[in-house]
């Protein structure tokens, strides 16, 4: 028996964008590929408002696929980018092409799963800027150059592979928006933030990061961010001002006219 035609009705459950590395990923992807989805947002980290006690431990992203199957519950960033895939295969959320999609996979996994260093010491904010002698561990300076090389290598390889095949190549990270870019949306937002080295990034690397930057979808989103900031009751303490006891590291805040500058890099 086949599944049945995917449902319109889904709904995101998802902490305030601004912060959620993680939530973010899945709310570019729906809004990206024009996916129908409700999203309800939830206050993080706030005693005025309890975590919602209906998801396991109060950990969002979570779909809803269906509103009338309130059991049915997906979580994890992944899976539900992987379950959209899935039900809407005409959008290609992934690459066409099957080694280009096996690397964008790829790609995604590792970052899913990896680069614990950079996800730990600096808090996802989209909105903070650090100046001054932000800290770099060896260890954080090892994934940063991971993460570079990783950029520029999927640059390199999709530019082969799409001259091999005779393609069009859309200039993101595997030809074609897909999951993968979104996957390392909030990391750039890292690097802006921190000011976190490019040392070694490739000519395409860098054009990535401005394809990214001055997309209209990405765009779009990044004003959210900034609408959302003014409800007091948005904002994460915890990922504000993080070096606050480091006298040589400054904390402000971007404006919303802020653009990604390549011959500044």
């Amino acid at each position: 028996m086949a599944d049945s035609k995917p449902n319109p009705e889904y709904t995101l459950h998802v902490y305030h964008t601004r912060y959620s590395s993680w939530g973010v990923r899945v709310a570019l992807v729906i809004d990206y590929f024009k996916i129908p989805c409700n999203v309800k947002m939830y206050v993080l980290n706030s005693p005025e408002v309890p975590r919602p006690t209906r998801f396991t431990g109060g950990q969002l992203p979570v779909l809803e696929p269906d509103p009338k199957d309130e059991d049915f519950l997906i979580a994890d960033s992944l899976a539900i980018c992987e379950f959209l895939a899935e039900q809407h295969p005409h959008l290609h959320l992934w690459p066409k092409d099957f080694k280009l999609r096996a690397l964008a996979r790829t790609a995604a996994a590792r970052m899913h799963s990896g680069f614990s260093v950079i996800r730990n010491t600096y808090a996802s904010n989209f909105l903070g800027k650090y100046t001054g002698n932000v800290p770099i561990s060896d260890a954080a300076a090892k994934e940063i150059r991971k993460m570079v090389e990783l950029w520029s290598k999927a640059r390199a390889d999709t530019k082969k592979r799409l001259q091999e095949l005779g393609e069009e190549d859309g200039g993101f990270l595997f030809g074609s928006f897909s999951i993968a870019d979104a996957f390392f949306w909030p990391v750039l937002w890292r690097f802006r933030s921190y000011e976190l080295p490019l040392t070694g990034i490739s000519e395409d690397g860098l054009r990535w990061m401005a394809k990214m930057w001055n997309d209209p979808v990405m765009k779009q989103q990044a004003r959210r961010y900034f609408e959302q900031a003014k409800d007091p009751l948005t904002v994460v303490e915890p990922y504000e001002n993080i070096f606050k006891d480091n006298s040589d590291v400054q904390y402000c805040q971007f404006t919303e006219n802020w653009t990604f500058d390549i011959s500044k890099v």
